[in-house]
């Protein structure tokens, strides 16, 4: 009965096969790696050197002193970058972040950094004869990505100065307050071809060696100040197809310019791919005059209620990218609050761990990941900003991710037959709620996508922990559900009710969650 009733589901599996997407061919691991919920810190001033973070490498800088530029054509610059950085984030830095439950970090870099590849990418650029000062940096990169590897730890590298500047900040590689990224067409094709240099060559490095699999993606730019955000869509669009005529699959990021709404539509809209990519938003609360008025408990306030414009807005965003297979983190975020916000205070450190616990809440529920900026700062004791500052002085978690505190090595029996009875439970929910509104369902679909989250779930807390103390978790949730709803019809046909295998996919995983928590942390 059962072989009769499974031909019968699967109807005329090669017709409605047709048109469906092959997706990206990924190792295991590869898979952990990209698509966990990501618990993040930026590694800041590293490459990319901002003064207010680490000064030191600023002493002999030339012109105003600010930025990688006037570095590189300060005293001794290729010495003193190379000094920078290979004491600034050493072995022990991985080491103590993946203690805390840090599984990946975001490292910012210039388009100059990887001028050792093709040196010719520095030609009519501000950096133009500079390359003996950043040739040695491209080495140093890779270094950091196996070594954040022996550490389970993943790495998002991220454009953070483009040719020409995409913002006016001294971060994007110079001092200059002009932004001519955008109205120069040479800029923003070389910013492409930096990009497919980087790419071309992290692919070829996993079939050389080192091999290493936990790349997580690459970010195309950092706080882009476009003159028009439709030249920005453009170029995002030729980007994202040029990056994945070398790789299909590979997993891309793109800043959405404080206009999260828009950049989500954008992302709905492009061409249909299995492949992720991600909208990154930047949650700051200490610059504007309004951050300024606003009260430490205020700001505390407004992200921890669910009904408020901001968590609205990453409730609707976070669904809308889910349902068109991406998602969203917060790819810089900390617990700075202006002096202002913190005026009659009465207890100023539980004021900012409570600032820092509702931003960790909302991430939790509507992001796929989230990193910290920064790491640490030259100059010790800025809780706001020094993420490592914060966890030693308490009002960061001292670990974040779940904990398990009980094998569950083994217990495979166990969880399937945990898994069989919650599958059951909800299955019973959904047709009770569905009987409701008269129509043709398919609630075996359902029951199959259950099923399939479920295991994908466990398939994530149990995949080798290799070193972290916290468990792995699927974080980009509709990335996967799509891609599993794609062998959901290729093995079952077509139907108008897709949705509910995509319904059943959504509730294993999160019950799957509780049930891990409750078993085994």
């Amino acid at each position: 009965m059962r072989s009769f009733i499974s031909k019968l589901r699967r109807g005329t599996k090669t017709e409605s096969a047709l048109g469906l997407q092959e997706a990206p061919q990924e190792n295991p691991q590869q898979r952990l790696y990209r698509y966990r919920k990501q618990r993040g810190v930026n590694l800041g001033s590293w490459f990319v050197l901002e003064r207010w973070v680490s000064g030191s490498p600023f002493q002999g800088a030339a012109g105003s002193g600010q930025s990688d530029l006037d570095v590189a054509k300060g005293l001794h610059a290729k010495h003193v970058l190379e000094h920078h950085w290979d004491s600034w984030i050493t072995s022990s830095d991985f080491e103590w972040l993946a203690a805390r439950g840090i599984n990946t970090v975001r490292i910012p870099i210039g388009y100059y950094h990887i001028c050792a590849l093709d040196p010719s990418i520095l030609t009519r650029t501000d950096f133009d004869g500079l390359q003996h000062v950043f040739e040695g940096a491209w080495s140093r990169l890779v270094a950091a990505v196996v070594t954040a590897q022996s550490f389970g730890i993943g790495v998002l590298f991220d454009l953070h100065a483009a040719p020409g500047k995409q913002n006016k900040d001294s971060h994007s590689g110079t001092s200059s307050p002009v932004i001519s990224f955008f109205n120069s067409r040479f800029n923003m094709q070389l910013a492409i071809r930096t990009l497919r240099i980087l790419v071309t060559q992290l692919i070829a490095l996993r079939a050389h060696g080192p091999v290493f699999d936990n790349i997580v993606g690459i970010q195309l730019l950092n706080e882009p100040h476009p003159s028009s955000h439709q030249t920005l869509y453009d170029w995002y669009g030729e980007a994202i197809q040029e990056i994945r005529k070398i790789d299909s699959g590979f997993p891309i990021y793109i800043s959405d310019c404080w206009m999260t709404d828009q950049y989500a539509d954008f992302v709905a809209h492009l061409p249909s791919s299995l492949a992720l990519t991600c909208i990154d938003h930047h949650l700051y609360r200490c610059f504007t005059s309004s951050d300024i008025s606003t009260s430490a408990a205020q700001h505390t306030a407004s992200l921890a209620d669910r009904n408020a414009p901001f968590s609205q807005m990453f409730s609707r965003v976070s669904a809308k990218l889910a349902a068109s297979g991406s998602g969203l983190i917060v790819g810089e975020w900390s617990g700075a609050l202006n002096p202002g916000s913190l005026q009659g205070t009465t207890d100023e450190h539980q004021e900012r761990a409570s600032y820092i616990r509702a931003q960790l809440d909302l991430f939790e529920l509507y992001c796929a990941g989230s990193f910290f900026w920064t790491y640490k700062k030259e100059w010790p004791g800025d809780q706001g900003w020094s993420f490592r500052d914060a966890v030693e002085n308490g009002i960061f978690p001292e670990v974040v991710g779940m904990i398990p505190v009980k094998d569950y090595v083994g217990l495979s029996a166990d969880i399937n037959t945990r898994k069989v009875t919650a599958r059951n439970v909800a299955l019973g929910q959904h047709v009770s709620y569905w009987a409701r509104f008269p129509s043709y369902y398919e609630h075996w679909r359902f029951e199959a996508g259950f099923d399939q989250g479920w295991v994908v779930a466990y398939d994530f807390f149990t995949f080798d922990r290799a070193g972290q103390v916290a468990v792995s978790e699927l974080g980009f949730k509709g990335c996967i559900a799509k891609r599993k709803a794609q062998d959901h019809i290729r093995e079952y046909g077509r139907s108008n009710n897709i949705w509910e295998f995509e319904h059943g996919f959504s509730q294993g995983v999160d019950v799957a969650k509780h049930d891990f928590q409750h078993h085994y942390c």
